[in-house]
């Protein structure tokens, strides 16, 4: 905890004894008058495992927490914590903490675990812990008059969950295929849920692909819309585990490198798992959203944790190692972390110079892309082929409300090609019409 005068440091012994690791990996924050409420996981203590043959660390420890900070008098105290006591598995961590302003509670989505998911009502005050919602959430904002989440199914997302903070009565609604409401008639593989917030009076949901934008609260189809934002479809870049920051009257967000990784696979599984999540095709970058424009403010490495604004500041946490698996837990700290801070002033900023690079594996003959092009006045895309095949440029943008994209297409020879993209300012995706397994693309902004 930082203050003008001083810096505390909190290590968790108030949920258990040293040594812990862990804290948040959500950024599960809210504020309620002089009290900042933080919570997440840890375990305390840790109890790591070594073999030759296998490596990790045991669950029987791991706690699903809730915190309060008291800004005026300084002090942290445990409100609740829960723990199932399992060497393998874990009760729903806290991914999100939403305070409910009517009835003056916290409302918590847990998403990430094997029991007690849901979403949550805890008193800030008793610690009493109630149950509002069987479905799975891992985020959640503020909306008009209502607390929405998502619906999820191991993180990912199969609907939204609406909560009226008046009624407490709920409206949920399934999105089983997001093609239905893309903008540019694609679906989404593994739809990730990764940050939340509300703008324009409407809900902004990030998730690996892009991210839906509408009222959830309206039954009709068209309420909701889909805009696919830097999909590298078989690849672990995401909006994963940061934020969306109002600001500006927009969105500031980042789309993550490497969010979650995979050191030592103990089945061909999690051989796959790790094959997607530790491939890296672009830097991390902090995106600013002011419909109808989408636009690259910021190239990192690695990922993007969290975003503050504080003052005349942007703070913005990274980190070089990815959330990483059961059996890569180590007792020391993997990794390297910044704070940054950015003037607001790069919220107009000339957008940074990036580059993209992908297999034709990985991207198959589905929609990929969701390149914001604002701003950039070099922009092609390279694509170096193994047959001959055809390839299909979509443009959009985000004005509200969502409109379909427009489209050319584009002769591709088994060679080198190179599509000059200066005719589109927009934002851009793609889809080639056949599978090029071996084929190598290439997509530099400047």
């Amino acid at each position: 905890m930082l203050h003008e005068d001083e810096e505390r440091i909190y290590c968790y012994d108030q949920v258990g004894c040293k040594p812990v690791s862990g804290g948040d990996t959500y950024n599960a924050v809210d504020v309620a008058d002089d009290y900042i409420y933080f919570g997440g996981w840890v375990h305390a203590p840790a109890v790591y495992s070594r073999t030759e043959q296998a490596r990790g660390i045991s669950f029987v420890n791991k706690y699903s927490h809730v915190h309060e900070y008291d800004t005026r008098e300084r002090r942290i105290r445990l409100v609740w914590k829960e723990s199932i006591h399992h060497e393998t598995e874990w009760t729903g961590e806290v991914s999100e903490i939403v305070y409910d302003p009517v009835g003056d509670r916290l409302l918590l989505a847990r998403a990430d675990g094997h029991a007690n998911l849901g979403i949550y009502t805890l008193d800030r005050r008793s610690g009493t812990l109630s149950r509002v919602s069987g479905d799975a959430g891992v985020k959640g904002t503020l909306f008009l008059d209502a607390a929405c989440f998502d619906k999820s199914s191991v993180g990912d997302l199969i609907g939204l969950q609406c909560m009226d903070l008046s009624t407490g009565k709920w409206f949920k609604r399934e999105i089983t295929d997001i093609s239905k409401i893309s903008v540019d008639g694609g679906g989404c593989i593994r739809p990730f849920v990764g940050c939340m917030t509300s703008a324009y009076a409407r809900l902004f949901v990030f998730i690996k692909g892009g991210v839906l934008v509408g009222n959830p609260l309206d039954t009709t189809m068209d309420s909701m819309g889909f805009v696919r934002l830097f999909d590298f479809v078989d690849s672990g870049y995401s909006p994963s585990r940061t934020v969306a920051l109002p600001i500006g009257g927009g969105i500031l967000t980042a789309f993550n490198a490497f969010t979650h990784g995979l050191i030592n696979p103990t089945n061909p599984l999690e051989a796959k798992a790790m094959d997607t999540m530790n491939t890296i095709v672009g830097p991390s970058l902090l995106v600013y959203i002011s419909p109808p424009m989408v636009r690259i403010i910021g190239s990192l490495g690695a990922r993007i944790t969290s975003i503050e604004s504080m003052g005349d500041r942007i703070l913005v946490g990274t980190s070089t190692t990815a959330n990483l698996a059961r059996s890569d837990a180590t007792p020391i700290d993997a990794g390297y972390r910044d704070l940054l801070a950015f003037n607001h002033s790069i919220i107009f900023s000339t957008p940074p110079a990036v580059t993209f690079t992908v297999s034709g594996n990985r991207v198959s003959n589905v929609n990929w892309g969701g390149i914001p092009l604002f701003g950039y006045r070099e922009k092609k895309i390279t694509i170096n082929a193994t047959k001959d095949n055809r390839l299909t440029v979509l443009e959009y943008d985000m004005a509200l409300p969502i409109r379909s994209a427009q489209k050319d297409c584009y002769q591709i020879a088994e060679g080198k090609n190179v599509i000059d993209l200066k005719p589109y300012s927009r934002i851009v995706s793609f889809k080639l019409e056949d599978i090029d397994p071996n084929s190598l693309i290439h997509l530099s902004l400047g």
